[in-house]
């Protein structure tokens, strides 16, 4: 065909053009110069048809012109001249009155006729400048005066189709044409509608800016509804309705509106997990801002630019709401920590109604927090609850863990460790643990009471276990020290933190329970706290033992002198058990008031056994009354020294420091004695004091006397076992914990 040669002309002629201009290797940097150079050109050749195709266009429509107008007079001339001659032609008789009317009535439709035709005539003439017109005045912002046009050329369209309508409904080809005409004006409508949409967009600023345009585009809004509905009130009488109807832009309004809301709430996402520890909080927290300065701004200003009817404010609100449950939602889905799980669960739950944001005084009473939906379901409010518990609980069990091993580290440390302001020695594991577990119950607190006694039961809990790591650690701490008695360097000062501490959790655990539980609630920690409690004390009175022991270690050889020759010869033994229990106290002080006053009493109380042991041990046999009495001065005056020295270092203590030691003088007593035969009363009357005394005790005191006879021995213990006895009720027996080596264990030893 010839369109087809055509097309192969012009690509031959534009790859010989491209050939003249690439001949040679430097060309190809100019390609683009090139091809810039012929966008001009054609875009020129263009330019020049359009202008030659209007001035064609002008000619043809001034030859239309000039002939529909001489059709107009040749229609007049010939119409009024037939008339007239039919007038006077019937005017002779009144018979031909009905010819009259029907030349008239043909007058008339010629009229009409002619008025439809310059009609269409004219409005098709000015279309294009209309056109022209319309997008200049969307161009400059003048919306109103540009939606005026936009109706005029809409409202020319639509009767002309509907007229064409009405002549023949099924001719489609002359709709086409007269839709295609018009097609800039539906290009002009959308280029509005972008501008409108634009401004809904932006309406919370606007408002504020330049509120008499966000009025504008209402207006305009409002129009399209009115012709909306006229145009559906006449499909339904007539069946037809023009093309693009119903616009529905009040709908697309709020869709706008609803889309930038959502935009916003999401939008406000500035950083992540990666790059903000803290990114949830932002996040929240932009939103609540956001969210309050809008429903302010709706409030304030954007109602008094909408109509009444379209309840813009409650409208917005909802919008608001719904976006902030989708997104709410969204986060509740994903992989969130327990400090974000609370921080998300604390915003939903609470700050959401609270004064802050939904809960303004600003906002009421139009908006009701009452009756405001929940953002997210209870069962998701479950589920976020369990993974926190879940959550929370490994965090614990690590946290507590992680701390146990860094307090480990500082007991081997060549220093001592802190003291607190009165003095007592301590580690910061305490001050660790529970500050670990207050942070914790304060972000609870924070989304409601239920889950704060949760999280405290679960603290505590998980203390008890770690209570009884925290035992089994110090009695490692104390095995290995045994083994090397010289490392750690610190070991006593470290023992008596670890004792201190348990002090320091039995007052922590009081004072957590104080503040979190409430007064008038049940306590369910009761028997938690009482396990608790026994574990701490078997912790420190392990200490405490194991401190004695260390103590005791030291004192050994000393001990070891006691009721032998030397010891009578006049060894210094209690002297110097004296001076090192005293040098170990003045460590001892460090160690908190209740198990320091244990710790006093259990020294005194294993210095006294010690001694007594070293009586029945036999290590001396007295031959005479002088030695014995020697002896017995000797004990009774070194029980005078254990007494002033615990007197020493109970003061203040409240200790009964006297019982213990008069035990020591009761023995010398028996022992000094000079006269046998009283010797069955003073063994009675020590017996009676001493209930626990046994028989073998008896025989071992009588053979260091050394001049009681095999049978006097057996004489005085079986009648001693037939005497009554009257026991001190304050008495603690302390005989029991003392055995008496019989002949036979030497020989097994051997």
């Amino acid at each position: 065909s010839t369109m087809e040669e055509t097309d192969r002309e012009a690509v031959a002629t534009a790859v010989q053009r491209v050939a003249g201009m690439l001949q040679r290797p430097d060309q190809l940097d100019k390609v683009e110069q090139y091809r810039k150079r012929e966008a001009r050109k054609k875009a020129s050749v263009e330019a020049r048809l359009k202008v030659q195709s209007l001035i064609k266009l002008k000619c043809l429509l001034s030859s239309i012109e000039y002939t529909f107008f001489l059709c107009f007079f040749c229609f007049w001339g010939f119409g009024f001249a037939f008339a007239f001659l039919m007038f006077f032609d019937c005017s002779a008789s009144f018979q031909h009155f009905y010819s009259l009317v029907f030349i008239s009535c043909i007058l008339i439709v010629m009229f009409y006729f002619l008025f439809v035709f310059f009609f269409v005539f004219f409005t098709f003439l000015s279309v294009p400048e209309i056109v022209r017109e319309t997008q200049d005045l969307i161009e400059r912002g003048e919306l109103l005066q540009a939606h005026r046009k936009l109706m005029d050329l809409e409202c020319s369209r639509d009767n002309l189709m509907y007229e064409q309508y009405r002549m023949d409904s099924k001719n489609t080809h002359d709709m086409n044409l007269i839709h295609t005409y018009f097609g800039d004006m539906q290009k002009l409508s959308e280029e509005l509608a972008k501008q409108l949409w634009m401004v809904v967009q932006r309406s919370l600023v606007t408002v504020r800016r330049d509120p008499t345009l966000l009025v504008s585009v209402v207006r305009i809004i409002e129009r399209e509804e009115k012709i909306d509905r006229r145009m559906l009130d006449r499909k339904k009488q007539t069946g037809f309705i023009p093309p693009g109807r119903p616009k529905k832009w009040k709908e697309k309004m709020f869709n706008i509106l609803e889309r930038t809301v959502s935009t916003r709430i999401e939008g406000t996402q500035a950083d992540t997990r990666e790059s903000d520890k803290m990114w949830l909080v932002r996040h929240l927290e932009i939103i609540r801002k956001y969210v309050l300065d809008d429903l302010l701004v709706a409030k304030t200003l954007l109602d008094q630019c909408f109509p009444p009817h379209y309840d813009i404010f409650n409208r917005l609100l909802n919008m608001y709401h719904q976006a902030l449950a989708t997104r709410m939602q969204e986060l509740a889905a994903e992989d969130l920590e327990a400090n974000e799980i609370v921080s998300l669960l604390s915003w939903v739950l609470n700050t959401y109604k609270s004064a802050e944001m939904m809960g303004n005084s600003e906002l009421a009473p139009e908006v009701d927090v009452n009756s405001l939906d929940a953002l997210i379901s209870q069962n998701v409010v479950d589920q976020l609850l369990s993974k926190y518990m879940s959550t929370l609980t490994s965090n614990i069990i690590g946290w507590l863990r992680k701390a146990l091993e860094t307090d480990k580290k500082d007991w081997i440390k060549e220093t001592e460790p802190e003291a607190d302001q009165d003095g007592y020695y301590q580690t910061t594991l305490p001050a660790i643990v529970f500050q670990m577990f207050e942070q914790n119950l304060q972000v609870a607190a924070q989304i409601n009471e239920d889950l704060k006694t949760k999280v405290l039961l679960l603290c505590l809990q998980q203390m008890n276990s770690f209570l009884t790591r925290y035992k089994d650690e110090a009695q490692l701490y104390k095995e290995e020290h045994l083994k090397n008695r010289q490392y750690p360097q610190c070991y006593v000062q470290y023992m008596i933190a670890v004792i201190n501490n348990c002090q320091t959790f039995k007052e922590s655990i009081i004072s957590l329970k104080r503040k979190y539980l409430k007064i008038d609630m049940e306590d369910p920690l009761s028997s938690s706290h009482t396990n608790m409690d026994a574990i701490l004390d078997i912790i420190a009175k392990e200490g405490c033992s194991s401190l004695l022991d260390e103590v005791f270690m030291d004192l050994e050889p000393h001990l070891n002198e006691l009721m032998t020759k030397k010891w009578l010869m006049g060894s210094n033994a209690v002297g110097t058990i004296c001076v090192t229990v005293e040098d170990y106290f003045n460590d001892f002080a460090r160690i908190k008031k209740p198990y320091k006053k244990t710790m006093t009493i259990e020294a005194h109380r294993r210095v006294v056994v010690e001694y007594i042991r070293a009586i029945m041990l036999k290590r001396i046999s007295f031959k005479n009354a002088e030695e014995r009495k020697e002896g017995a001065e000797r004990m009774i005056k070194e029980a005078e020294q254990f007494r002033f020295l615990f007197k020493k270092l109970a003061a203040g203590s409240g200790e009964d420091t006297e019982g213990l030691c008069d035990i020591i003088e009761a023995i010398a007593e028996v022992i000094k004695l000079t006269d046998p035969s009283l010797l069955y009363l003073e063994v009675s009357t020590l017996v009676s004091k001493y209930p626990d005394i046994r028989d073998d005790h008896i025989a071992a005191l009588l053979t260091v006397r050394g001049d009681a006879s095999r049978d006097m021995k057996q004489t005085i213990i079986e009648t001693l076992d037939q005497g009554p006895s009257q026991p001190n009720p304050n008495y603690v027996p302390i005989f029991k914990e003392i055995t008496v080596p019989t002949l036979t264990v030497p020989k097994l030893l051997k």
